[in-house]
Parts: C-alpha cells; sequence; structure tokens
C-alpha cells in the first residue's frame, strides 16, 4: 500500500470589498473587479450599487439598486468577511452615497478591527459612452459625505474637473485641480490618471503634497473599457498587500499596461481588458 498525506491547509488571502455597480459585459464594474483582485491573489466579496444594460458598445440603462439592500448587503458581509481593504465604483445616486458613507464611518470609527483599512473611491461619474453614472444632485452628497471619509481617490482628468469646478486639459491644470481638491480634503491621497490622453502620465498627489508623475506607454487597442475602474482595483490591491503608495501605483500601471496590450478583440465596440493575464504566465 502506497500511503498518503494530505496536502497543508492553503493559506488564507487577505479580503477586499468592492462597492460598485454591475457590468453585464464583464468589462468593469462589480465583475471585473473579482477578476482583478483574483490575478493579484486576493479574496473579494461584493456589493452592487447598481445594475446597467451595457455592452462594449456603451451604457443604454442604469437603475439603482435600493438603499435597504445595500445596507443589509455590507452589513452581513461585514458580520462574516470584514475586508481588509475597500473599493469604491459606480454609486448612482445620493440615496446610495449616504449608505455607503454611513457604512464606512461605522467602520472605521472607534476601535474597531477595520479602523485603518484603506479605501479607494475611483469616482465613476460618467461612462466613456456619454451615460450619466451619478445623478448630478449626488455629487455635492459625494463631496460632503464621502470624501472625508476615504484614503484614496483616483479620478482622470474629466472627473477631476467634475469634482472640483476647475478647467483639467494639461498636466499644470491637473495640478492645480488637484491641489484645490487637498485645500478642502487635507488627508485625501490622490491619483488623477491621464490613461485616456495621448501622454499616458499619472499624477500622484500624496496628502502632505508630494508629486509624483507616472509616465506609461501608449497601446494602440480598441480594448479600454474598464481601465481606470482596473487601476483603482489594482492599486488597492497592492496596498492591502502593504506596498508602499507609488510602488503600489506603479505596480497598477504596468498591471494595466499589460492587460491591455494582451487584451483580445471581444465585442464590437471598446472591448474588455486581459485582467486575468498575470493567472496566464503560469499555464503550461
Amino acid at each position: 500500500m502506497t500511503s498518503s498525506s494530505s496536502p497543508p491547509p492553503a493559506e488564507k488571502p487577505p479580503l477586499a470589498l468592492t462597492i460598485a455597480g454591475y457590468d453585464p459585459s464583464s468589462g468593469a464594474g462589480i465583475t471585473a473587479d473579482l477578476l482583478v483582485f483574483q490575478a493579484h491573489g486576493l479574496f473579494a466579496t461584493s456589493a452592487i450599487t447598481a445594475l446597467t444594460v451595457q455592452s462594449t458598445l456603451g451604457v443604454a440603462a442604469v437603475e439603482p439598486v435600493s438603499a435597504d439592500l445595500l445596507q443589509r448587503t455590507l452589513k452581513h458581509l461585514q458580520i462574516d468577511l470584514p475586508p481588509q481593504g475597500i473599493k469604491l465604483g459606480v454609486l448612482g445616486n445620493a440615496e446610495t452615497v449616504s449608505t455607503v458613507a454611513e457604512y464606512l464611518q461605522e467602520i472605521t470609527s472607534g476601535s474597531g478591527r477595520n479602523s485603518h483599512i484603506p479605501i479607494v473611491l475611483d469616482p465613476v461619474l460618467r461612462s466613456s459612452s456619454g451615460a450619466d453614472l451619478l445623478a448630478s444632485e449626488a455629487l455635492q452628497t459625494l463631496r460632503n459625505s464621502l470624501l472625508p471619509l476615504v484614503d484614496w481617490i483616483t479620478p482622470n482628468w474629466r472627473e477631476l474637473a467634475l469634482l472640483t469646478g476647475k478647467p483639467v486639459t494639461s498636466m499644470p491644470e491637473a495640478e492645480a485641480a488637484a491641489a484645490s481638491l487637498a485645500d478642502l480634503y487635507p488627508t485625501l491621497n490622490q491619483i488623477v490618471t491621464g490613461g485616456d490622453q495621448t501622454s499616458p502620465t499619472d499624477l500622484l498627489r500624496l496628502a502632505d503634497g508630494t508629486l509624483h508623475h507616472l509616465s506609461g506607454d501608449h497601446i494602440e487597442t480598441t480594448a479600454t473599457h474598464g481601465t481606470g475602474c482596473a487601476f483603482s482595483t489594482a492599486f488597492l490591491s497592492n496596498l492591502i498587500r502593504e506596498k508602499p503608495a507609488l510602488d503600489a501605483a506603479k505596480s497598477a500601471k504596468h498591471y494595466v499596461t499589460e492587460a491591455l496590450r494582451r487584451s483580445a478583440q471581444i465585442g464590437h465596440g471598446k472591448g474588455p481588458l486581459d485582467l486575468l493575464w498575470p493567472l496566464r504566465q503560469f499555464q503550461g
């Protein structure tokens, strides 16, 4: 007889939570976030804020999930699977923003076990196809209730302009707008992404005012759906794994660049990235 031994117990992966919308084409939102977390060796849970009708051709409709259902989801997940980091994406309306803010306030106040986890907000205000993903009246609620609670925000130039009310058409203007946002939220760290610009340079602005410019390669591809979403989730993954902020940002930028470079032509519009490319490297 041949004796066999049981394999050692698997190491428990870090836990992450994504609070975002559902994209049925899996290019962005919850389904894409889960792939990004998996590619970084994390286990992720999710709370859906809105259902969308969309494909690679764009967003056709958005329907928010009820605040009560979202609140109950967050409560049940927190009891059983408290996250070590949280990513925020599409929030939809003011009621959802307030519900998320209340949850964050509850888990980060006092000496609770989640009091020092990184929270990254990807302020998805409008889709690349032009559909509003955050109601106009909810923007002020986001400014008042949510921005004081998050550690990081990752807007692109257009989103930074909407958040600050200032023009952002060049790197100097991006720096000025980021500085104005920092004046309002002194503890907020920012990564202003420039992946949709001719020269894909990101601006990292730490809360202490330190600036870093992260240059990148321009990849010729139509598979650009969800690049900002993937970057913010990859960045959070690196923070959860305790990488320094600058290293976490550089690693996330490399991850997205390779996901663009390796993407296949899927769909008839702006297709998805190859979000699992790090895992494919180990395939024979």
